[in-house]
Parts: structure tokens; C-alpha cells; sequence
């Protein structure tokens, strides 16, 4: 059977990968299944994130790799909504999830805008504090092998999605 292609959108919050998903599910010539940062976080009880919050996250996020994989392994493809960070609890994290998916299809697609475009959506979103973008992208893995890059401050979701799909797919 042949695996499943497993499309990885890194960015940090307010960059627009959820827009994005959205735009690529609501497509026709390619079905693919989610896997998200906030999807597998919410499996973890509140309780335990306030007492621990890195612990637990690292936790499922190695846990959302691998189920990325099954799904690839299954002949599924996959989209992975999340942020590739180096924190002291992840570390490796991109070389975890590298070995993780040695043996899968995996393209990752970096999805950014300028600064204040960042601070601008998180402050309209309400649930973001406004530097919260700005501090992730410090913690972002560096030198990491991106297939694919869009701007979502020139691009709509829409259009962001069919550039990866001509670029990863054609």
C-alpha cells in the first residue's frame, strides 16, 4: 500500500495554518485527514496542564507524530496543524518528529506574515495575548527543511492552500 503524504504547516500562532486547513479540506481532489497542537492538547485535562503544561504538551504532541504516521502508514493523507519549538522538554523536537516520519512522505510548509500583522490578528482573536507569536517564533526550531512556504498576509487561505498543492502535488 502507499503511504499517505503528510503535509506538516509550522507556523506560529495567529499565522493562519487553521484558515488554511480549513481551505484544503473544503478542496475536492485531495482528502486529507487533521492532526493539530490544540486538538491533542485538549486530551489532557486542565489540571494537569496547569501543574505541568511543557511536560504534558511534549507528551502529546510525540503522541500526534505517531499518529500522523499510522494514518501515512494506512494510506491516508495527513495535515499537520502546528509549531515546530525547541524547549527544553521537545529537544529535539525536529529531529523527533524527522525519526518519527523517516520512513513517511512528509513535506513541511512554513506559513507566516510580518510581526505586526501577528500582533494585530492575535489581539482581534481575543484569546491570544498579543506578543504571543513574537515569543513562540523564538522558540521555533531553526534551520528546518521547508518544501513550501506562503504568506498568509498576501495571500488567502484559499490561495495559500492551492500553492501547496501545486507545489507538493504537481
Amino acid at each position: 500500500m502507499e503511504k499517505g503524504r503528510i503535509i506538516f504547516l509550522n507556523g506560529v500562532t495567529s499565522a493562519g495554518k487553521t484558515s488554511i486547513v480549513e481551505a484544503l479540506q473544503r478542496r475536492e481532489d485531495i482528502f486529507f485527514y487533521v492532526v493539530a497542537n490544540d486538538l491533542f492538547q485538549e486530551m489532557v485535562g486542565e489540571e494537569y496542564l496547569r501543574r505541568d503544561y511543557w511536560k504534558y504538551l511534549s507528551e502529546v504532541i510525540i503522541m500526534m507524530y505517531h499518529t500522523a504516521r499510522l494514518y501515512s502508514d494506512m494510506g491516508k493523507n495527513v495535515l499537520i496543524d502546528g509549531i515546530l519549538v525547541e524547549r527544553e522538554e521537545l529537544k529535539p523536537h525536529y529531529g523527533q518528529l524527522l525519526e518519527i516520519l523517516k520512513d513517511n512522505p512528509l513535506d513541511i510548509v512554513e506559513v507566516y506574515c510580518p510581526l505586526d500583522i501577528y500582533r494585530q490578528r492575535n489581539l482581534n482573536r481575543g484569546d491570544r495575548y498579543e506578543t504571543q507569536s513574537q515569543e513562540q517564533h523564538e522558540l521555533m526550531a531553526k534551520d528546518i527543511g521547508y518544501s513550501a512556504r506562503v504568506d498568509t498576509s498576501i495571500y488567502s487561505p484559499e490561495e495559500c492552500a492551492e500553492q501547496i498543492i501545486s507545489q507538493l502535488f504537481h
